[in-house]
């Protein structure tokens, strides 16, 4: 935990207030802990820097107080100050600005500095957590889409990591919406990964906020992820998971929730699906069962104190059918994705006839056209 006096809003880009906490972050090999215990015993980083080795050494290694004092971390500052000067959208906070968010602060290892692109004022709302498989069915994406949009239509910021899968799925439901989004980088936060999610990137970067703990130019490394995860779970109210395998690493986020006393919620599946074997798994040890989005602002009403906005119950592809031959094929389908053969089996209905009906159910929003199959949007 950092206890330290926070800066004016004005300060925030304030480069020799910024400079001894970044540069406490560029010190190879001295975590968010060690500094922790460094702002404790020095009052301030400042005086960590004019602190004699001896000294230093009362708190850490002889091997780390050589590297404080002897670091060699100037074209860092540098590149990273032309960064922060490049654009109003580009910003540094450390725990004494204002825009730190005050829950990251509570942590026993809270991040030294935030490097954000975006809004920084989203970090200090209240937000959802949301992960998932990298790899979802499409019922799988729909449900964190839909529960994406439709929770951040009520005011809750959706905050996931911008990986493949549910992660994409989850920022797009916010985007869709115009609400707001925050994506917590594993990467540097000039970095795009992956590569294909430069759209989602660009558009967070104008409508949300890029947030990350490492340093610019940080490329894709494994061991960053997990690291990263704790800080999603510890700016969120809850940790939403969305299909997750039994050895998945939305679980290590689920566990970070948990352990930082934020609600644990997850979406229940098929049996037959090992994808929902990770969101049984939490829901035996205590995670909220979720069928709908309202289960979760129900949930989460205690602590937001007014902040939800009226919520509409009415989803736009929920319109009652009529027609006899229509109603036999959603009863055919179920909620899975079901191929068209077997739509044709379960109906009864000709072949020939079936592909023009699925064809105008799909134009009119009621089914989807999906790999496999239909699946059914109401």
């Amino acid at each position: 935990m950092i206890s330290v006096q926070t800066l004016p809003q004005s300060s925030q880009k304030n480069w020799p207030q910024i400079l001894p906490w970044l540069k406490l972050s560029l010190i190879p090999g001295l975590g968010p802990i060690k500094v922790s215990k460094l702002v404790e015993q020095f009052g301030h980083p400042e005086k960590i820097f004019s602190a004699t080795e001896a000294h230093l050494c009362s708190v850490i290694s002889r091997k780390l107080a050589h590297s404080i004092l002897r670091a060699d971390i100037k074209k860092q500052l540098e590149s990273t100050e032309a960064w922060i000067n490049a654009s109003e959208a580009h910003s540094i906070l450390t725990p004494e600005s204002s825009g730190y968010p005050e829950a990251l602060k509570e942590l026993p290892d809270p991040p030294v500095v935030l490097y954000v692109i975006g809004n920084c004022s989203l970090l200090r709302e209240p937000q959802l957590g949301v992960v998932g498989s990298r790899r979802p069915t499409p019922n799988g994406r729909r449900v964190a889409q839909e529960f994406s949009e439709q929770i951040a239509r009520s005011g809750l910021v959706i905050t996931s990591g911008m990986a493949m899968g549910i992660d994409a799925a989850a920022h797009q439901g916010a985007l869709s919406c115009y609400g707001g989004t925050v994506a917590v980088l594993g990467t540097g936060v000039d970095q795009i990964y992956p590569a294909r999610h430069r759209d989602i990137y660009q558009a967070i970067a104008v409508q949300g906020a890029l947030v990350s703990e490492y340093p610019l130019g940080t490329k894709p490394f494994a061991g960053n992820f997990p690291r990263r995860n704790r800080i999603l779970s510890g700016l969120s109210l809850g940790v939403l998971v969305v299909e997750a395998a039994l050895e998945s690493g939305s679980l290590i986020s689920a566990r970070m929730a948990a352990e930082q006393g934020r609600e644990v919620f997850a979406v229940p599946g098929s049996v037959l699906n090992p994808l929902s074997k990770g969101c049984h798994k939490l829901i035996r040890e205590g995670a909220v069962l979720v069928e709908h989005p309202d289960d979760i602002l129900m949930e989460l009403a205690p602590q937001l104190r007014g902040a939800i906005r009226e919520f509409d119950h009415v989803a736009s592809n929920h319109h009652q059918e009529t027609d006899p031959l229509r109603l036999k094929i959603i009863e055919a389908m179920g909620f899975d994705v079901v191929s068209v053969d077997q739509i044709c089996a379960v109906s009864g209905i000709p072949y020939t006839e079936l592909s023009v009906l699925l064809t105008e159910m799909e134009l009119d929003g009621v089914i989807e056209s999906t790999p496999g199959g239909f699946i059914r949007l109401g």
